[in-house]
């Protein structure tokens, strides 16, 4: 029982004449009422048909582009073959651009890299796409590359595009995606496609395989570079490029880049006629940012004089349908009614010893097979 004053409710373990000692009480509710002029259904996103997403992205609709990648990254069979459908269409305006790979171990200043460069190129007026490779998504379920806080001046510009990696999938998988988003940009009219991945892994492999122009980010004075680095790394590159090379870092810099000048001529080169060589600049003063601008250009210049960068591109679109189609299988695989059923007394036995991974192997694949 509580006892009533005016609209308060006074709990009974509250004494009499309570004066300001016990301040608690219960105030009277008030009806709950709809308020009819409220909407409570949430708005629904426009269905976008597969000429809307084309159209939106023809014209560098941001809001459509941003779907569309969203629908390319999505894991639904139903948004795969819409975003097929897309990409078909899309595919003829696409290829324009020039696509560059950027690696190089964290601390190496490649985000600040891609800023800066991004920033010199808008200024000349190109339009630049910044994605990105990040393998430890695949583990984390997150991205940790293509931050735009960590690009905060190039994310305000209207003609830079950013985009973070997938989060979800395999090497395989995010590459994809990648590949798919990096055609979606240069049909949005973006000229230039700067691809980000960090340098650990087999990451450096997957962005070659996709990219015109691969470019090594180095620092000075982190050790023994030469030891650091693999030497497989430094084979996929087309230019190597020590950062920070400013201040009283600068004459190590220039140390580093006549180590690395010695080296290569030892390397075969990424690139059938062209030698890589090694670079300095400062992405904090911008140094150095427009001669490997500059670089790239002759590069492109030079591999289209000699039918190296058709070539290249051919080359990768085959070994894209090669890699699709072991995607495609192994996710046929996995997804067998049969093999789902099978699969973990399978696993038991080879855990157990029962069976050899070979014997297993061949067992799934009958099964897979029937």
């Amino acid at each position: 029982m509580t006892k009533k004053k005016s609209d308060s409710y006074i709990p009974d373990w509250v004494p009499e004449n309570p004066s300001d000692a016990f301040a608690t009480k219960v105030v009277k509710g008030i009806s709950p009422s709809l308020n009819k002029n409220t909407n409570t259904q949430s708005k629904k996103r426009t269905h976008l048909k597969t000429e809307d997403y084309v159209d939106g992205v023809l014209k560098n609709d941001r809001t459509v582009l941003a779907r569309t990648i969203t629908l390319i990254e999505s894991n639904s069979p139903a948004h795969y073959e819409k975003s097929q459908e897309v990409l078909k269409e899309l595919l003829p305006h696409s290829g324009n651009s020039v696509r560059i790979g950027i690696t190089g171990f964290p601390g190496a200043g490649k985000s600040t890299l891609i800023e800066t460069l991004g920033l010199y190129l808008i200024d000349k007026g190109h339009k630049v796409a910044v994605l990105a490779i990040d393998p430890s998504s695949t583990i984390t379920k997150g991205s940790i590359l293509g931050d735009k806080t960590r690009m905060e001046r190039l994310s305000r510009e209207k003609n830079c595009f950013i985009r973070p990696s997938p989060s979800e999938g395999t090497l395989g998988g995010v590459a994809r995606k990648s590949r798919e988003t990096m055609l979606v940009c240069e049909a949005a009219g973006f000229d230039v496609i700067l691809v980000e991945t960090v340098g650990v892994g087999q990451s450096e492999v997957t962005v070659r395989s996709m990219v015109d122009f691969f470019l090594l980010v180095m620092i000075a004075g982190a050790g023994d570079e030469l030891q650091g680095i693999k030497k497989g790394v430094i084979e996929l590159a087309d230019a190597l490029l020590i950062n920070k090379a400013d201040g009283d870092n600068k004459p190590r810099a220039l140390g580093t880049q006549a180590e690395f000048s010695m080296a290569l001529k030892y390397i075969a080169p990424a690139t059938k006629d062209w030698q890589t060589n090694a670079y300095i600049c400062s992405a904090l003063t911008g140094e150095g940012i427009e001669n490997i601008w500059n670089v790239i250009t002759k590069f492109k210049e030079h591999t289209k004089s000699t039918g190296a960068f058709d070539s290249r591109r051919k080359n990768q679109s085959l070994e894209w349908a090669y890699s699709l189609i072991e995607e495609q299988i192994k996710k046929s695989f996995y997804n067998n009614p049969d093999i789902i059923k099978s699969l973990p007394k399978i696993q038991k036995d080879i855990l157990s010893g029962k069976i050899l991974p070979t014997a297993a192997a061949e067992v799934l694949l009958g099964i897979y097979k029937k």
